[in-house]
């Protein structure tokens, strides 16, 4: 027998193997297929009977089984996360990352997961190289870059902050100079309170060339130069904020007045307010303009102008400023009938002081710069100047 007929005898036989093999291998498929569901379900029902660690064990012996479930054990351990049971959710993600079996697309996304999960448990450090690894991946890099920003931010590592978010601005396309800003107004504020006046101004030097329109910083810069007596250019550094951000004004009105009394410079004192008024209005400003006409003029003179500026524009700011003027000058007989009607408005007043943002409505006492509702900066304004 020749090599041609052997082979003509040998064809039929390699297709009959071949297709023995192929229903082979198609029925072992068919019984993972089966297995896998039912491996599931068990590990359900431990989950419904709060049985949750056999319930990691199971889901981790299917990974070993079939590769393809790496996306319901992500999801399962953001799951534990959320629930708070993050030492669960930390376990199933070191599981998924020793799996050798994982590509680099699953490998990074498991690396994310299990560096939110350090974050939630106060691991910072875990999770900042965790997220350094990823900012290096393009598919990741805007999240992890973000991540890190929160860490930063939370651990107060200022100059970590400002590098991180220039890499944010260029990985997203988006402009964060105002945050910028801030960052380096924190680090003066640093400054400020070891009396490290030469280093704080160097940080708001930055903070102006990354955001000309930070009234922080210009806040910081007069308070520094009055802290040295250079009152004259304090004032100058308050008075910006006029250009910057009239909403702020009223927040450095009081140290303006202060400035122009160290000056013994009553008349620019009367004018700067006056002509402040004139351009922009405003409550702060309408106020502090009457404490300057009743020292300078009197009492008699600052209720007159309280209340013009009543007849113009209404609100209960100057209510409260008319009775507390016409209680220096009224009689014992009368004093407790303003006084009574002093406490109506300030419960009035009350609900029209203190601070706002503008971003999720979260309101408070005091002024922060960075919204603890929202996590935004710059977003909080007076209210009373609205």
């Amino acid at each position: 027998m020749n090599a041609v007929d052997l082979l003509w005898l040998l064809l039929p036989l390699a297709a009959a193997s071949g297709w023995l093999a192929a229903r082979f291998e198609q029925k072992r498929h068919a019984r993972q297929s089966l297995d896998l569901p039912s491996a599931y379900f068990k590990g359900l029902n431990f989950l419904l009977n709060e049985q949750p660690d056999k319930a990691i064990e199971v889901f981790i012996r299917v990974l070993e089984v079939n590769s393809d479930t790496v996306e319901t054990h992500l999801a399962l351990g953001n799951l534990f996360r959320r629930r708070g049971e993050v030492e669960r959710a930390i376990r199933i993600h070191q599981n998924l990352i020793a799996r050798p079996t994982l590509d680099k697309e699953q490998r990074s996304h498991a690396l994310l997961e299990l560096g939110q999960d350090y974050l939630k448990a106060g691991l910072f450090d875990r999770a900042e190289n965790l997220f350094l690894e990823l900012a290096e991946i393009r598919a990741h890099s805007e999240q992890a870059l973000k991540l890190l920003l929160h860490i930063y931010q939370q651990e107060k590592e200022w100059e970590k902050a400002i590098s991180i978010t220039r890499k944010l601005a260029r990985v997203s396309g988006k402009n964060m100079d105002e945050m910028i800003a801030h960052f380096y107004c924190e680090l003066a504020d640093q400054d400020y309170a070891r009396k490290n006046y030469s280093a704080a101004r160097e940080h708001l030097k930055h903070a102006f060339a990354a955001d000309d329109k930070c009234v922080r910083a210009s806040m910081l810069l007069g308070d520094i130069a009055a802290q040295e007596g250079k009152y004259r250019e304090a004032i100058d550094d308050w008075c910006r904020i006029e250009e910057q951000d009239m909403h702020y004004l009223g927040e450095v009105a009081g140290r303006i007045a202060a400035g122009f009394k160290q000056l013994n410079d009553e008349q620019g004192l009367y004018e700067y307010f006056r002509s402040s008024l004139q351009r922009h209005g405003g409550v702060s400003l309408a106020l502090a303009f009457a404490d300057v006409i009743s020292v300078r003029d009197g009492v008699p003179a600052a209720e007159k102008f309280i209340v013009e500026w009543l007849r113009r524009t209404p609100n209960v700011h100057g209510l409260h400023k008319l009775l507390e003027l016409n209680l220096v000058k009224a009689p014992d007989s009368g004093r407790n009938d303003l006084l009574l009607l002093k406490g109506i408005i300030e419960g009035l007043r009350a609900q029209h002081l203190g601070y706002a943002c503008g971003q999720c409505g979260f309101r408070g006492k005091a002024l922060h710069w960075l919204c603890p509702g929202c996590n935004r900066w710059n977003t909080i304004k007076p209210v009373r100047e609205e």
